[in-house]
């Protein structure tokens, strides 16, 4: 049991440290560009393929743009964070805590199946593939810290079960 909590949380440290570094060098690359990265066609296709769905002019497109620059870097932040918090608390005997990555976690996937459907609607599938890898990335993450987090609290579960709070009997 102990070999396979250890793989959960190497598999937490991993995927944070991939989503610290690509996505925040993504962000970055984002929110220096003076059109918001909206002259790399490669990347932008997700920002054109929802103003094209939603009916956004070019400040619109811009405004877009800034938005998901803007995510991807909180998001990138919290997991940077999360790795130096995870290899302290490794180093000093706690147990890691995963709220912050969880919700982080929460926003990547909320932003990658915005960002599937137009490469699925333009049947970019080479586009559709690399935004479904960061899907599927963040939900295996946020299962794992569910599992972690269930492993590490056991006893809450069933006290919560054992409560004779009624709030239908009078």
């Amino acid at each position: 049991m102990k070999r396979a909590s250890g793989v959960i949380g190497a598999s937490i440290l991993a995927i944070s440290i991939y989503f610290a570094l690509f996505w925040g060098y993504d962000a970055l690359r984002i929110l220096t560009s003076p059109t918001y990265g909206l002259e790399d066609v490669w990347r932008s296709q997700t920002v054109f393929g929802i103003g094209r769905y939603t009916g956004l002019g070019p400040e619109g497109l811009l405004r877009l743009a800034a938005a998901l620059g803007a995510m991807k870097l909180a998001i990138a932040g919290v997991c940077a964070i999360h790795v130096f918090d995870r290899l302290r608390r490794v180093f000093s005997g706690n147990t890691p805590a995963n709220d912050m990555l969880e919700a982080a976690l929460i926003v990547a996937v909320g932003i990658s199946i915005v960002s599937v459907v137009p490469a699925i609607w333009s049947q970019n599938a080479d586009l559709m593939r690399e935004q479904t890898l960061q899907l599927v990335l963040a939900a295996i993450t946020g299962v794992f810290c569910m599992v972690e987090r269930r492993k590490t609290e056991p006893g809450k579960a069933v006290a919560a079960a054992e409560s004779t709070f009624a709030p239908w009997h009078r």
